[in-house]
C-alpha cells in the first residue's frame, strides 16, 4: 500500500532518540514538507545515556551526571541540525527530556502522566498520520515508546489519526503490514545529509547507522481491532529454569498490571502455549503485555519484548 501525501497531512513523528527520526522517517518528513503538509517532532529523550560513543568522542571514561547533561545538549543541537536539513523548523521539536534507557520505567512507574504528556502533545499538533517505532522492535524506549503513543491515541479526543510504524532495532521481516514510501536518489542523499548531522553517534557507529537509513522506508499500517479476546494467548514458552526471575507485565486503559511468572494469570492449553486469562476482556482500546526479567545485564535490547493483546 502506498501512502497519500498533500497540503493537508499533519505528520507527527515520535522519536525516542535523537538521529531516530532522520534514520527510519527521514524521506517521510521530505514528503510531506514537498507535498505542502505539515510535519512536527515529538522527542521523548535527548539520548543522554549513550556512554560509549561519549567516551570516544570526549577521550573519557568517568561519565556523571553533568557530563550526561552535556551530551544531552549536544544530541538535541545535533537534531535541530538534522530537521533543519530536511526542511522542517526546529520550533517543531517537542522535547519531553524523558530519561534515556528509562521509558519502560516511565510507563510502569508514571502511567496516568506519561499518557497525559502523549496526549497533550496530540492536542496540541493535532496530526492525521503518526508515526511511531515499531512495538517489536528491540530497543526499549521503542517498544515501550509504542505502547505509551498507542494508549494515548486511543485517549485523545481530536480524532482517529493514521498511525505508521516504524523499524529501526531488528530485522524487517519481523514487521508485517507494509506501507511503502516512494523515493528517490535526491531525497534518500539528503536524508544521509540529515544522518549526518548526528556527529556524536556517527563517530563512533557511522557504519552501523548508515546501514539502517539505507534501509527503504517501509511502515506497518497500524489498525485498532474491536474488543480484546476473552483469553488471548501469549507468544512466549519460556524455558522453565527461567521462570523463577521472570514477570509478566500487561498494560491497557486502565493501567499498568504485574505479576511475577508464578502468580501470572495465565494457564497451559493443549499446545503448550500460555493463555492469559480475565485481563483487558472486552476493552476496545488497546492492551498490551511484556515478558521480561528483573535481572541487571550489559545487554541492553529486549529478549522478548512486547506483544498485543
Amino acid at each position: 500500500m502506498a501512502l497519500s501525501l498533500n497540503a493537508d497531512t499533519r505528520l507527527l513523528v515520535v522519536a525516542p532518540h535523537p538521529d531516530d527520526e532522520s534514520i527510519a522517517t527521514g524521506e517521510l518528513i521530505q514528503q510531506v514538507r514537498e507535498s505542502g503538509g505539515d510535519v512536527q517532532i515529538l522527542l521523548l529523550t535527548n539520548g543522554d545515556n549513550n556512554p560509549w560513543p561519549q567516551r570516544w568522542v570526549e577521550r573519557r571514561l568517568r561519565i556523571g551526571t553533568d557530563e550526561r547533561r552535556r551530551w544531552g545538549e549536544r544530541r538535541r543541537g545535533e537534531v535541530e541540525r538534522a530537521l533543519r536539513q530536511l526542511g522542517v523548523d526546529p520550533v517543531a521539536l517537542h522535547p519531553l527530556g524523558w530519561p534515556d534507557m528509562g521509558i519502560t520505567e516511565r510507563l510502569f512507574e508514571d502511567f496516568i502522566p506519561a499518557v497525559s504528556a502523549l496526549t497533550a502533545c496530540l492536542a496540541a499538533c493535532r496530526p492525521n498520520l503518526v508515526a511511531m517505532p515499531a512495538l517489536g522492535d528491540h530497543h526499549p524506549d521503542h517498544g515501550a515508546a509504542h505502547v505509551l503513543v498507542r494508549l494515548a491515541v486511543s485517549q485523545w479526543q481530536g480524532g482517529a489519526p493514521e498511525m505508521l510504524a516504524y523499524l529501526v532495532h531488528g530485522r524487517e521481516d519481523e514487521v508485517t503490514g507494509r506501507v511503502k514510501l516512494d523515493s528517490s536518489v535526491g531525497l534518500h542523499a539528503n536524508k544521509l545529509a540529515a544522518l549526518a548531522c548526528h556527529q556524536s553517534q556517527m563517530a563512533l557507529s557511522g557504519k552501523r547507522m548508515r546501514r539502517l537509513a539505507d534501509r527503504a522506508e517501509r511502515y506497518q499500517s497500524i489498525k485498532e481491532g474491536a474488543a480484546g479476546m476473552a483469553a488471548p494467548v501469549l507468544p512466549w514458552v519460556p524455558s522453565a529454569a527461567l521462570h523463577p526471575w521472570l514477570r509478566l507485565t500487561v498494560v491497557d486503559s486502565r493501567g499498568v498490571h504485574d505479576w511475577p511468572w508464578s502468580k501470572a494469570p495465565i494457564s497451559q492449553d493443549g499446545q503448550g502455549r500460555y493463555v492469559l486469562h480475565g485481563v483487558a476482556a472486552g476493552d476496545p482500546s488497546p492492551a498490551f503485555a511484556k515478558l521480561h526479567m528483573y535481572v541487571p545485564s550489559p545487554w541492553i535490547f529486549d529478549r522478548w519484548g512486547w506483544c498485543e493483546l
